[in-house]
């Protein structure tokens, strides 16, 4: 058996066009899209192909087709490589509801329809224009900290996103965030861009979101993982009473990934990103160089990727 640590991508890491050469290949792509279509009402392999990249880009429909594309990958991977033995998982953001399809503990329609839910609060919580984020390179989390408890007495904002050690991403009230972009720079950030986002997301202001969210996890059927999945808003595994709890939380907390590669490090000296990209592997890299990371995102990835968890 092949010990492994399974990684899922969140928001960021579509394209219009992914899993085209894979699924040329594998059947189990299309027919994965299929059933994720089926579940909300329109062709999510469609628009994933064809765009236009603006329309893939509306976090309501980004959720839904990232979800599908890492749940595709997951059953393409795991169906070849039976040795296969997963003993954590982690996932950004919205990946935290792929790993959670992966480890058996929601329906796969149930997370699609949740998803799309999800995207469509994020994007209703705070008017266009308002809210936004930035990336902060090369400030240390205390300097983070210190910039937005000074940028927030012109505007809430607050650390959302713990990337990798020196790249924070900061949420907030947009006046906030521009003000926390000046101060950062100042402090001697190498850079401090607003991000092309629609919203705040894991900040204070996505509290607005949550209530209805709530009622959406309340109707959905949860079950034990298979395998232990570790959250973004404690870096720990959850009970199943705890898991609707920890992803209500999650959209007002930070995405500490950082705290989750730490955290599943001990279990195996192996992981595998599944999903489209390389977002994850890069992240990796920055929080510890001695975990080797597999990609998945296209057929060529792919392939190294099963041929290495098969043993050849």
């Amino acid at each position: 058996m092949t010990d492994v640590i399974a990684f899922f991508p969140g928001q960021g890491a579509q394209q219009v066009g992914m899993l085209a050469d894979i699924a040329a290949e594998f059947p189990l792509i299309t027919e994965t899209f299929a059933e994720a279509s089926d579940a909300i009402g329109f062709d999510l392999w469609a628009m994933v192909q064809n765009g236009p990249a603006d329309t893939l880009n509306l976090t309501f429909n980004t959720q839904p087709a990232l979800l599908t594309a890492s749940v595709a990958l997951w059953r393409t991977v795991t169906a070849h490589c039976p040795a296969l033995n997963v003993v954590a998982a982690a996932g950004h953001s919205l990946g935290e509801y792929s790993a959670l399809v992966a480890a058996n503990a929601v329906d796969f329609a149930d997370a699609v329809r949740l998803v799309k839910k999800r995207g469509e609060l994020m994007e209703a919580a705070v008017p266009a224009g308002q809210g936004g984020m930035a990336a902060v390179l090369g400030l240390e989390e205390e300097q983070i900290r210190a910039v937005c408890a000074e940028a927030s007495q012109v505007a809430v904002v607050e650390p959302a996103n713990f990337n990798a050690p020196g790249q924070i991403v900061i949420a907030g009230a947009m006046a906030g965030v521009e003000k926390a972009i000046e101060l950062a720079k100042a402090a001697g950030a190498k850079r401090a861009l607003p991000l092309a986002v629609s919203g705040p997301f894991h900040s204070s202001l996505m509290q607005a979101a949550a209530e209805e969210f709530g009622k959406a996890l309340a109707a959905v059927a949860f079950r034990a993982p298979e395998f232990a999945v570790y959250h973004n808003a404690t870096n720990a595994p959850a009970t199943l009473e705890e898991l609707p709890q920890r992803l209500l939380e999650q959209l007002y907390s930070p995405v500490n990934w950082t705290g989750a590669v730490q955290a599943t490090r001990a279990a195996a000296d192996l992981a595998v990103e599944f999903g489209p990209g390389k977002v994850l592997n890069g992240l990796n890299k920055r929080i510890d160089k001695s975990l080797e990371t597999l990609n998945s995102g296209d057929l060529a990835a792919l392939q190294a990727c099963m041929a290495r968890l098969q043993g050849n």
